[in-house]
């Protein structure tokens, strides 16, 4: 099947054909760093890791580029809350922001530019357009002229007369940038300094960039005057894509990328989530909670990626008992490998599974199916768990069982799961070796007729999640509940 996907340009799933045969350049625009993220961030991360995941695993080379925001006024508010800098506040949740990323097992970008690290290319896209007529200073600031780009609406579907009549009551004709644009429409490009903020120097004056132009320059400086894909989340498409598309394809005369791609957004409990509703969820309190990460990770890809996704405690419930099963099925092979007289070799695939999976996938990134393939590879695998646990034997294939174990890591890793057996201890803080010691001296009571000492000890274990199974010749198996 070939790989198709929504464009929210054209409105409609086409076929992916990249500029370069084999090669992807793709943007995502990132988070603002003034804060924690939270679990629309979360979702956004992991969405488009997985699809630059998929595509690497469909035989791409992708370049994968992720912006952060750090110039913004939120983190000056921020700044002036906490006595603190703009440069100090961006570079702690910067550093928040990859400690939680990691944890949700978001692979790393190749770069990611800041707007701090983009001026000179800012500078120069706002003089370009000025330059071209699209732009005009007032008083130290600069503003993009949005009737002067004829296809300015293209992306959203809006009209600027629908815009406008919307908009009438809602203008502070008082407000004095208002009074300096030209048009109610038009959107700063360079703001002029203010007492006490961070400035640069420029052609206009001392200021600082307007948000939309620094994605326009660092898509430029990063991967060229087209990309493949520009992603981000659905909030994203007005005004914010919008403005990048009207400031770059006014300078180049050529597409800001061929596909656009937006995730639905997070609500809580059916509403959207805000800090004043009290349901503002940050990505660090739910995992502290504990939930474990790879259930988030499972919570948001069981979701088709465009539609919105509602966080709810049963549906955090479905996706832990979700992991639960997918990971039985991951540790497998750790498992019974052993028992099963497998032996070091290449791995193998089971093809016409491999086949589904990219099937149901190359369907608009269709993750929710590709999970059910996984899903019915680790029950079979659980089933066949469960057998050699208490009979000590299965009828199938110990090569089949390998087979099926290994085309469900390797699918798995496709969509950012992993799992490998717990070394140490568990959460009740006992580990593997522990627990044979004690079945070894739970034995060596039972041999001495200290059936109340083996008791104990089967007792001891089971309060920490161990069930033990007695088998004939005095073999004692046991796993964890």
């Amino acid at each position: 099947m070939t790989l198709t996907l929504y464009n929210t340009l054209t409105r409609q799933k086409e076929i992916f054909t990249p500029l370069q045969a084999g090669k992807v350049k793709m943007y995502y625009c990132g988070v603002t760093v003034y804060d924690y993220c939270h679990l629309g961030h979360a979702r956004a991360c992991i969405v488009w890791d997985v699809v630059r995941r998929y595509l690497q695993w469909r035989g791409y080379e992708v370049k994968y580029i992720q912006n952060f925001t750090d110039i913004d006024d939120k983190i000056l508010n921020r700044a002036r809350e906490e006595g603190s800098t703009m440069q100090a506040v961006a570079e702690r949740y910067i550093q928040a922001y990859f400690e939680d990323m990691d944890r949700l097992n978001v692979k790393r970008a190749d770069a990611y530019p800041r707007a701090t690290h983009t001026l000179d290319g800012i500078k120069r896209l706002v003089y370009e357009l000025e330059q071209k007529g699209y732009a005009y200073p007032v008083n130290g600031d600069v503003y993009y002229a949005v009737r002067q780009f004829n296809a300015y609406g293209k992306l959203s579907g809006r009209k600027l007369e629908d815009l406008q009549a919307g908009a009438s009551d809602r203008v502070d004709v008082e407000d004095p940038e208002y009074q300096k644009k030209k048009d109610p429409f038009d959107f700063a490009l360079w703001k002029a300094a203010k007492p006490g903020e961070p400035a640069w120097e420029s052609p206009w004056g001392a200021g600082r960039p307007g948000w939309h132009i620094e994605c326009s320059a660092m898509v430029r400086d990063n991967l060229g005057e087209t990309i493949d894909i520009h992603a981000g989340g659905a909030d994203l498409i007005f005004p914010h894509h919008e403005n990048e598309i009207a400031q770059s394809e006014a300078v180049t005369g050529k597409p800001l990328a061929n596909y656009w791609m937006h995730n639905g957004m997070v609500t809580v409990n059916g509403e959207k989530m805000s800090k004043s509703l009290g349901n503002f969820i940050t990505i660090r309190e739910l995992l502290n909670r504990p939930t474990d990460p790879m259930a988030v990770r499972l919570f948001v890809l069981t979701a088709q990626y465009r539609k919105p996704i509602d966080f709810t405690d049963e549906a955090i419930a479905a996706a832990t008992n979700g992991w639960h099963t997918l990971k039985e099925g991951l540790l497998f092979g750790y498992h019974y490998g052993k028992q099963l007289g497998w032996k070091e070799q290449e791995s193998s695939l089971i093809p016409e599974v491999v086949q589904r999976f990219q099937d149901e996938v190359d369907d608009d990134f269709n993750f929710p199916g590709g999970l059910a393939v996984l899903f019915e590879l680790a029950k079979e695998l659980r089933r066949e768990g469960n057998l050699l646990v208490h009979q000590g034997k299965t009828e199938t294939p110990p090569e089949q069982l390998k087979q099926q174990w290994q085309t469900l890591v390797t699918l798995a890793q496709v969509l950012g799961f992993e799992a490998e057996p717990e070394t140490e201890t568990t959460v009740d803080g006992i580990s593997d070796r522990e627990i044979e010691n004690l079945i070894q001296m739970r034995l060596a009571a039972k041999k001495a007729k200290n059936f109340a000492e083996a008791d104990r000890i089967r007792n001891q274990l089971q309060n920490q999640g161990i069930t033990l199974i007695d088998q004939p010749g005095g073999v004692t198996r046991w796993h964890r509940n």
